[in-house]
């Protein structure tokens, strides 16, 4: 039987990661993410997936970000009840993402129907708290560098991968028919190197397929100082008694941003003002990197002694209520509020937005990747009003972006990454990339490396058995 990879989502985007195995019969997909940003990908979550019901076995899952977990819910909901294998801090984060995900649906669909802006009537959630509670009974906690069997063919260990917290590597071991075996590593999300909280992506030595992201495929991160750069924001927001409003990830990025936060007020480079975290997830989230400091590789230990964990801040509000959230927009600054969602797409910071963005005085801080298509990248992008909740909002706020903040490798540290290669792999395929990073990664490789490489696109299905050695007939 042949072994067969098709890609089912981060063709040519960075949204949507499905890549599914069929190894000798057994059909293993790597991630299961939601599309997110233009309108086109975002209809495709409402699609019947690609594959008949119950086609995908089991799921290796490398981390808790929606791009990569968020359609869990609705494969389960379409038939899907195999396992879902990922790290002890990945299936911890996932038990409060998804949950947040489908309160959020259920949430803007509630809304829309009451304000009636939606263009379906009624508005309706891609899937419920009922959904995630089904398939959070299907996930396997498995320690980073732990094989583990999938079947008498199909092995896999986690590696670490330096993006969020529990974040990994997939590194597959494929038996043939004749006995032998060939490797399949996917990265998932590939962090950074002197990462500010997290470890160095690990080191991978070979391959003979690889698959990996390419989000920064063809862009070098600034090399100026983020502390610096978060000083200046702070301080000139303040200065004009304005209000910073930094939509930020929930996981990871909210953590790193306290950590900052923590280290300019122990070095005391800002004025002691009140930093609101609006989001519960990032609440929560927090809490769960705060239980985990075996797994945090910190550059600077704050000196501080208000908080019991290193990655908070002092004079930190924790906004976890309606009401609390609420309450934060009747103050006055200066102040600084972090919120969900990190793309202006969802959730309490579209709420900030339509208070804030019309006030001169107050700032909007990017920290993270922006995907084509998104509030966050047509804000960076420079317009002038943007629709929030079905109603033009003017955008006179300064808008600003820190983009050494990512937690994407650029294409320098995946060099430095692939550079632990012993030999080359029988074909790269290129993943979560807009196409001009994605094609200029591949030129990139094909010049240095002088490696095979593939850029898919969605739905391809490639024949692996055609690319390896024919099997011995014995």
């Amino acid at each position: 039987m042949s072994t067969t990879l098709q890609f089912l989502g981060a063709t040519r985007t960075v949204t949507g990661s499905k890549h599914v195995l069929n190894h000798r019969g057994k059909v293993v997909m790597m991630d299961c993410g939601m599309f997110q940003g233009l309108k086109d990908l975002r209809l495709k979550n409402w699609e019947p997936f690609p594959l008949p019901p119950g086609y995908v076995d089991d799921i290796v899952l490398t981390h808790a970000h929606m791009d990569h977990a968020g359609y869990l819910p609705r494969l389960a909901r379409q038939g899907f009840g195999g396992r879902i294998f990922c790290t002890p801090s990945t299936s911890e984060l996932c038990s409060i993402m998804l949950p947040d995900s489908a309160h959020i649906q259920e949430e803007d669909a509630r809304y829309a129907n009451k304000e009636g802006f939606s263009k379906h009537s009624p508005a309706m959630p891609l899937y419920t708290l009922a959904d995630v509670q089904e398939v959070l009974g299907l996930f396997q906690a498995v320690p980073l560098g732990k094989p583990l069997a999938i079947n008498k063919n199909i092995s896999f260990d986690f590696l670490e991968s330096g993006h969020i917290l529990g974040s990994a590597c997939a590194r597959f071991s494929l038996r043939r028919e004749d006995g032998s075996e060939f490797k399949l590593v996917f990265t998932g999300d590939l962090g950074r190197y002197n990462e500010n909280i997290l470890p160095d992506p690990a080191r991978v030595e070979e391959a003979d397929f690889l698959i990996i992201e390419s989000t920064y495929g063809a862009r070098l991160h600034a090399d100026g100082d983020v502390l610096a750069a978060l000083e200046d924001v702070i301080r000139r927001t303040a200065k004009r008694k304005g209000i910073l409003l930094i939509p930020s990830f929930a996981v990871g990025r909210t953590q790193e941003l306290l950590y900052h936060l923590r280290v300019l007020q122990d070095e005391g480079r800002i004025p002691p003002i009140p930093v609101y975290v609006d989001s519960p997830l990032a609440i929560q989230a927090t809490r769960i990197f705060c239980r985990h400091p075996e797994a945090l590789d910190l550059e600077h230990e704050p000196e501080s002694a208000g908080q019991d964990c290193a990655l908070l801040c002092d004079n930190l509000h924790l906004a976890t209520a309606v009401q609390d959230s609420m309450a934060i927009n009747k103050m006055e600054g200066p102040l600084i509020i972090l919120s969900a969602s990190g793309m202006c797409e969802a959730g309490r910071v579209l709420h900030h937005l339509k208070l804030k963005l019309p006030n001169p005085r107050n700032t909007v801080l990017f920290v993270g990747y922006q995907a084509e298509g998104t509030r966050g990248r047509r804000l960076l992008e420079g317009e002038k009003e943007i629709k929030i909740h079905g109603e033009l909002v003017p955008v006179r706020a300064e808008i600003q972006s820190i983009e050494a903040f990512s937690a994407h490798a650029d294409y320098e540290e995946i060099f430095r990454w692939l550079g632990g290669f012993r030999r080359p792999p029988r074909m790269t395929f290129l993943v979560h990339g807009e196409p001009s990073q994605m094609e200029g990664l591949a030129g990139k490789i094909k010049d240095r490396l002088g490696w095979p490489v593939r850029m898919p696109h969605y739905l391809e299905k490639v024949d692996l058995d055609a690319l390896l050695p024919a099997a011995s007939a014995g």
